[in-house]
């Protein structure tokens, strides 16, 4: 249910690949591309069994093991995925040339994300862990017929989005884009349209590793990508240098390296998961007996997700037309928008989705067993230690949202104009954050269930509201604060799906709690409060003013960034906030120790 630009099916160069659990959120996707949300459930990768007509690898390490890999490479590919970002901004600026890289990088990840993306997590890898489990073959077959489909699917949509890039152009520019704008969004999509192949693809096979026990080259592989797009964007400032250019400065060599360096590393990403799918046992061979797949379950399985991502995807067009149409201005456009989700979704992937993947195993359990009420207080649990872990993080957003911009983004072409945007982006975005949070809680409860039909239907009001909010906020805004209000129609439309999930949940599970998490909301609030009064003095104190310099900048995120941090955790004891209080509990014995 975002609001954003971009998700991660696979790989994230921003959030560095697949949630533990499954989630899909909204980011720059396989090879930066941006894809729409599809929060689909997650699915547990099956036991190894041994079977003696079918000898395969096995992937070795305990679950502790792979946990740890999987961290690892979270870690690692989050770190280079930023990174990327942060070459992107200098090297293209937040002006009009940035604008049309990131809209042409919407493309291959929309028909992605139609033809693939939720479907995949929400339908194919729970029908893969189930033929793995009962087919004689261990489901070898099945997943070549799947494979042979999948490649000729995405090949053909890949050849008819290729035809109908300028048509995708139109849909997602503004009437007020200039001729040479849309001439250069449409030509750099030429080029990063075969992503769609090569996304898919990876993330097919990483779908067939995890069902296999095999989760390090997942997760590893897309640094690959990161690492290939970083040195192109290198190479591009290193040749061209790092300044603001117009649309029609871009010469075809300049065109080349951006959309065929960007291509590349989805290409090499793809390539690096082949050795991994031998040695797990997988052979290819071609297979073409598709009834077998049992396509009509498939297609009764998916079609709620289909319409989950339909209605998204219309939301982001009307997203992309605004953005675009403030762009024009030289206002803040897609690429500023896009820097500061990253944000949110890395505050998001490293906090709530922990907390999410450590309460779905009992969730789903307690819903199997029917007992609801032992799911109704871990949403309860949930609502609360992602609300108190988050609020932080938010006030830093708000508080400190100049420094941050300086900080991260003002490099080469990403002058101080675009930051000085990008800090009042991130200010409307802080109070997107913890509603964004506790909407995606929700919905993994629905999944645990299991339901899917339910987020989906939730999902036709709220993606109106929002595009009803953010057309009014732009509407009745200036043109310079038009992504701020794109961005605070995302938190409102974030809280109503909280509300109306909250509200479904209780007639399936019973009271969450209410009083109880209400109670926790007061004295964050109040925790919060007290670090944003902190902050802000500190940062009023400190030198550098609006618009610091870099050096400036970092003293200032570093000294109010502590200042935030002190208070919140002081009052948080004070006012007996429990679940911060736990988490320091914790850390004290572990120090102990």
């Amino acid at each position: 249910m975002s609001g954003g630009l971009y998700r991660s099916t696979n790989a994230d160069p921003g959030r560095g690949g697949p949630e533990p659990d499954g989630a899909t959120l909204i980011s720059v996707g396989p090879g930066g591309q941006p894809v729409v949300e599809s929060t689909a459930p997650p699915s547990e990768p099956p036991a190894a069994m041994p079977d003696p007509a079918v000898q395969e690898p096995q992937e070795g390490g305990s679950a502790a093991t792979n946990s740890a890999v999987m961290a690892l490479g979270s870690l690692v590919s989050r770190g280079t995925g930023f990174l990327r970002t942060l070459v992107l901004a200098a090297a293209l600026g937040g002006s009009l040339v940035g604008n049309a890289y990131t809209t042409a990088q919407i493309f291959p990840g929309m028909v992605y994300e139609f033809l693939l993306g939720g479907i995949l997590t929400s339908v194919l890898v729970p029908v893969l862990v189930r033929r793995r489990k009962s087919d004689p073959d261990r489901g070898q077959a099945y997943a070549q017929r799947l494979l042979s489909l999948a490649v000729l699917a995405l090949a053909v949509a890949t050849l008819v989005a290729m035809a109908a890039a300028p048509l995708l152009t139109l849909l997602y520019s503004s009437d007020r884009t200039t001729e040479e704008f849309r001439d250069l969004v449409t030509l750099l999509s030429y080029l990063m349209l075969p992503m769609i192949f090569f996304t898919g693809l990876s993330a097919l096979v990483s779908a067939l590793l995890n069902t296999r026990g095999h989760f390090a080259a997942p997760m590893w592989a897309p640094i690959l990508n990161n690492l290939v797009v970083i040195a192109t964007l290198g190479t591009y400032i290193a040749i061209f240098g790092a300044r603001i250019i117009e649309p029609d400065e871009m010469t075809p060599g300049r065109i080349v390296l951006l959309g065929g360096g960007t291509l590349l590393g989805v290409v090499v990403q793809a390539a690096g998961l082949v050795p991994a799918l031998r040695k797990v046992g997988f052979r290819w061979r071609w297979r073409f007996d598709f009834r077998q797949l049992g396509l009509a379950e498939l297609g009764r399985l998916g079609v709620w997700m289909f319409c989950y991502v339909a209605v998204s995807q219309l939301g982001l067009v009307v997203v992309f037309n605004l953005l675009n149409r403030a762009g024009d201005e030289d206002e803040a456009g897609p690429l500023i928008y896009n820097n500061v989700f990253l944000l949110l979704m890395m505050a998001h992937g490293i906090v709530a989705v922990s907390v999410i993947t450590a309460l779905m195993p009992r969730m789903s359990s307690a819903a199997a067993d029917g007992r609801y009420s032992d799911m109704a207080v871990d949403l309860a649990r949930g609502t609360r230690t992602v609300t108190a872990v988050l609020a932080p993080i938010a006030v830093c957003y708000a508080v400190l949202a100049t420094p941050v911009s300086f900080a991260l983004f003002r490099y080469g072409a990403f002058d101080t104009e675009a930051a000085d945007a990008t800090a009042v982006v991130l200010l409307a975005a802080a109070v997107a954050l913890v509603p964004f949070a506790v909407s995606q809680l929700f919905t993994f409860g629905f999944y645990a269930l299991p339901d899917t039909r339910t987020p989906a239907l939730i999902n036709i009001p709220v993606v109106a509201l929002r595009i009803l909010v953010q057309i009014g906020l732009f509407v009745a805004l200036s043109v310079q604060f038009a992504a701020a209000g794109l961005m605070i129609g995302n938190g409102v439309s974030y809280l109503a799906a909280a509300v109306l999930s909250a509200w479904l949940l209780r007639r399936r599970v019973g009271r969450i709690g209410f009083g109880g998490i209400m109670v926790t909301f007061g004295k964050v609030a109040l925790a919060a409060g007290g670090a944003a009064l902190a902050g802000w003095l500190v940062v009023t104190l400190l030198p550098g003013g609006d618009t610091p310099s870099q050096p400036l900048a970092i003293l200032q995120l570093v000294v109010g960034g502590a200042a935030v941090g002190l208070v919140y955790l002081g009052l948080a004891v004070v006012l007996r906030i429990r679940e911060i209080v736990d988490v320091l509990a914790m850390v004290r014995r572990r120090l102990g120790r």
